[in-house]
């Protein structure tokens, strides 16, 4: 197997494997404790932040060191990848947080349940109301609602295959693919969309789904991070300037994530000072990972 279709490989299990487990654990315990949650988001957004931070950006920019428009063209990549996917968001969300009963003017301006964050929400309210016989709710929009649903899920997701797949692009070590900062990184991927499977398949479920079918629907919804990482890696391998790209984009997509999603979510779940506890933690294992 070669080394595109390893790193394939290795993100499907990450971000397929990972929500899929999650929507396993949902279907079979039907509930989702958001103080866990809010400490497994706080802490991969901290192993996040260490890992853009300290080795995309420094590698993206160790791409052309000497010329200041090297710098400025990596800044501009971070500032068009952390725009995109904030834009993208906006624009679903000012379209569907209308239609959700319990967002109002006083809700915060942030998503402070998972299923605010990937929409599920949406879907499942177009769906009571679709069965309790509203004629305004017809299955085109209950289709859309689900559509709706998927893209915000895609957009969570490809920044992080992204990461993946550039880091495995600018790694050196291609003899062993569980020696290098972009399995960890995986790894760390896979865990954190465990709780984002569990968000996804326990309304499913409660909504009168199989749990077979809910475990299945909801593991596929982590294919767009297999996606991102085949971007990530084939652009980060075609030269050092497109190398610099890729990793410059994906991490500013990922710092989208990190603090337009995961931290002020988590905080939202568990106000306390935990979740900013659990960042630290993730950030200080990030380092490890990285340097140790």
């Amino acid at each position: 197997m070669n080394t595109f279709w390893t790193v394939v490989l290795i993100t499907f299990i990450a971000g397929v494997g990972g929500t899929g487990i999650g929507g396993l654990l949902g279907v079979l315990f039907h509930r989702n404790s958001e103080k866990i949650v809010s400490l497994l988001l706080s802490f991969a957004g901290g192993v996040m932040l260490a890992v853009v931070c300290l080795d995309l950006l420094t590698e993206a920019i160790g791409q052309n060191a000497d010329s200041i428009g090297h710098i400025f063209l990596v800044i501009g990549m971070v500032i068009a990848g952390y725009g995109i996917v904030y834009l993208l968001n906006a624009i679903i969300d000012k379209k569907t947080n209308p239609q959700v009963k319990h967002i109002d003017n006083e809700h915060p301006k942030t998503a402070d349940q998972l299923s605010e964050l990937i929409h599920s929400d949406h879907y499942e309210e177009h769906k009571r109301e679709m069965e309790s016989g509203n004629s305004k709710i017809s299955k085109g929009e209950l289709f859309v609602a689900g559509l709706v649903m998927a893209i915000a899920i895609a957009l969570h997701n490809l920044p992080e295959g992204m990461v993946i797949g550039a880091t495995y692009a600018k790694s050196d070590i291609v003899a062993n693919f569980f020696l290098t900062d972009g399995f960890l990184i995986a790894v760390i991927i896979g865990l954190h969309n465990i709780p984002e499977g569990m968000s996804v398949s326990v309304p499913l479920v409660s909504g009168g789904m199989g749990k077979i079918k809910a475990a299945v629907i909801t593991a596929l919804t982590g294919l767009p991070t297999v996606f991102g990482a085949m971007l990530g890696y084939s652009l980060g391998t075609l030269s050092p300037i497109s190398l610099a790209i890729s990793l410059s984009l994906a991490s500013g997509a990922m710092l989208y994530v990190v603090f337009g999603e995961l931290l002020p979510e988590s905080i939202l779940m568990w106000r306390s000072k935990a979740p900013a506890f659990a960042m630290l933690i993730g950030l200080i294992v990030g380092v490890i990972i990285l340097y140790i």
